[in-house]
């Protein structure tokens, strides 16, 4: 079954805990500690792989993690780093936070490869933390923490036109007489469900990518019939050509399957509604009517639009040839890079910002330290040993929040408190 939306739940690698030992030889019995590093824990990547079309690996599997970074060693020994996680998906898939909707990465363009979680930090052995004072510490760093996260992935194709229209009007026909696509053809509704590309190559040398996009209906934009599961695919495109029975083989009148099918375009989406649009007037070897007066009809009936009409018939050519050097010529005319969205959400600056600190100054002149990365840093740290003191010392240091302090005044004796530690400054 073909896939083009999943959510699945990501984890990026904890890095590894810093080791405590002490070196211990034979002629060394009271050695310095020596306790490595920790290993990075592994990142979790989106690559691009031209070789799949779908999502269908992300259906039926809902969580991945990269691999946890390798505590440290005796002997200074730095932990192995974790596997990174490496996740191929279709070009043209784009990444969402599932929670609030917003564009993490597009996976289009130059944009072959995005980090999207990055793994924790390898925390410090206990070798970094000898001082003249404490030679030997029995406390490393822990590892930083993994990142895990809910994201939504939509596949929306890469092709310069779409084929839109109501079911059965020659979508297919028309792309698999134009290119080296090979859409399932017959004669009853939703044939069709998934998009298909093909590449129209010109006599002059111009080609063009066309997706024949599976037949919409009316009430396709609120969820009903095969059309709302596909109108993402027309994001990215730059031009509509939109098929209509222009012979009313099915009793339908074309302007209002016209008028029907840009109701739900609107409704879906305003960038939608505003893509320029070349009507096809389909299975016209069967129309006994005069041609030009239905062109004259449909033209001003849209008239304000100022779309393009054309007669064809997929079936037997006629017309086509006009139809595609129009889209050529229109193409021609526009910018072709392609449709990429911007980031919204950056994820790791999100956990950056959730682990930050505020210093304030309250109304009985105490100096108030909070967030999660103090909190964070308090709960593993044993304040009231004087080792585990000057290693929180060490860490106000490194954060800034000492030079902070001072910019905003504060004198030797101040009160400083922080959640439940209150303790008298002291420079």
């Amino acid at each position: 079954m073909f896939a083009d939306q999943a959510k699945i739940i990501i984890k990026s690698g904890k890095g590894g805990d810093g080791h405590i030992s002490f070196r211990r030889e034979k002629y060394v019995p009271n050695g310095g500690p020596d306790g490595g590093d920790g290993g990075k824990g592994g990142d979790v990547i989106f690559e691009i792989d031209k070789g799949i079309n779908h999502l269908s690996d992300y259906r039926h599997k809902r969580k991945f993690a990269a691999a946890n970074g390798e505590e440290g060693k005796k002997k200074r020994m730095h932990g192995r780093d974790g596997e990174d996680l490496v996740l191929k998906v279709p070009e043209g898939t784009v990444i969402k936070d599932a929670s609030t909707g917003k564009v993490i990465a597009d996976m289009s363009g130059d944009n072959t490869r995005a980090v999207v979680l990055e793994g924790g930090r390898g925390g410090l052995g206990n070798q970094h933390f000898a001082t003249s004072r404490m030679q030997a510490p029995k406390y490393a760093q822990p590892g930083g923490e993994a990142v895990e996260i809910e994201v939504q992935l939509e596949l929306k194709v890469l092709a310069d036109v779409g084929l839109v229209g109501f079911p059965n009007v020659g979508k297919s026909t028309l792309l698999s007489r134009l290119s080296n696509a090979k859409p399932e053809i017959a004669n009853y509704h939703f044939t069709t469900l998934h998009p298909i590309l093909g590449v129209v190559d010109l006599d002059d040398g111009k080609s063009f990518v066309m997706a024949d996009i599976p037949g919409l209906i009316e009430g396709a934009s609120e969820g009903v019939g095969l059309g709302h599961e596909f109108l993402r695919h027309v994001e990215r495109t730059k031009l509509l050509v939109h098929m209509v029975d222009g012979a009313s083989v099915e009793g339908r009148d074309p302007i209002e399957d016209i008028r029907a099918i840009n109701n739900e375009l609107a409704r879906y989406s305003k960038v939608l509604a505003a893509k320029p649009q070349i009507i096809a007037l389909n299975k016209m070897d069967a129309y006994s009517d005069s041609a030009e007066e239905l062109v004259a009809r449909v033209r001003d009936a849209f008239s304000e639009e100022g779309y393009e009409v054309f007669t064809i018939s997929a079936v037997s050519g006629l017309g086509v040839s006009d139809l595609l050097y129009t889209v050529a010529q229109r193409l021609s005319q526009m910018d072709d890079a392609p449709t990429v969205y911007e980031a919204e959400f950056d994820p790791m600056k999100e956990v950056k910002e959730n682990l930050s600190y505020t210093v304030e100054k309250n109304s009985d002149g105490e100096y108030v330290v909070e967030g999660p990365k103090i909190d964070k840093m308090l709960g593993y740290t044993n304040i009231e040993s004087e080792k585990g003191f000057l290693f929180f010392q060490k860490f106000l240091k490194e954060q800034g929040i000492l030079d902070k302090l001072e910019e905003m005044g504060i004198t030797d004796g101040d009160t400083v408190r922080m959640y439940g530690l209150v303790f008298d400054y002291y420079k």
